[in-house]
């Protein structure tokens, strides 16, 4: 797991602790917090989420989305998430932002509520930069009904985009403040934290194939003996 020293405001690690840096997301997000780092184990695990249909991945990455989010000095009033455009909804069948909200919104002790709105999909992001994200995903999303502070959640932060569009939204529609979690995010090589997963999981233990997630059914299988 991501841990101290880090960045305050984003939670990227850092040789010493400080109080922004370049990867921190837009300024419309107070605050962003991820357990882990996006690549090995980690990364096919959401990937299975997104699109494999492994919805017990969302309950274990939810005990380490809570807890990264317990290092943070304020509590929410609610939880959102970044929603899937229709067309991706209805060709994956479920919402994997959604899934991670229900699973660490208990857990919080705050409603999880749909208090964002999709206006359009600007197709995949992967092969865009920062800047040319941000363009992209300028009038996306629309809020209402949000008061408060709000934890908005989404499976990866990257650049930010996604996240600083929808918090600016939730901002205009009624927020006080808008912090941003996810189950991982792009850490740079030189960056990157050892893969231990905390939880007594082991690294490669998260769902590569033949590992399972405590809690879960996508459990190891027996091996037959030789």
């Amino acid at each position: 797991m991501i841990s101290p020293p880090w960045c305050e405001r984003c939670g990227a690690p850092a040789s010493r602790p400080v109080a922004s840096c370049r990867d921190c997301p837009p300024d419309a997000i107070a605050i962003a917090r991820a357990p882990f780092g996006f690549d090995g184990p980690i990364r096919r695990a959401i990937h299975r989420l997104k699109f494999g249909g492994w919805r017990a991945v969302a309950d274990a990455l939810g005990v380490a989305m809570t807890e990264s989010w317990a290092e943070v000095p304020w509590t929410p009033s609610a939880i959102t998430w970044v929603p899937l455009s229709r067309e991706r909804l209805a060709a994956r069948g479920y919402d994997q932002a959604r899934a991670l909200a229900r699973a660490v919104a208990p857990r919080i002790g705050v409603p999880a509520l749909p208090l964002v709105r999709r206006l359009g999909d600007p197709g995949p992001q992967a092969r865009r930069g920062a800047a040319s994200r941000r363009e992209a995903m300028r009038g996306v999303f629309e809020a209402e009904g949000a008061s408060g502070r709000v934890v908005l959640v989404d499976d990866v932060l990257t650049t930010g985009a996604t996240g600083g569009a929808c918090a600016t939204a939730l901002l205009e529609g009624g927020a006080e403040a808008v912090g941003l979690l996810t189950a991982a995010r792009a850490v740079s090589s030189a960056r990157r934290p050892r893969p231990i997963l905390g939880h007594g999981l082991a690294s490669g233990s998260v769902v590569a194939p033949g590992n399972g997630i405590p809690g879960s059914r996508c459990q190891p299988r027996a091996k037959r003996p030789t």
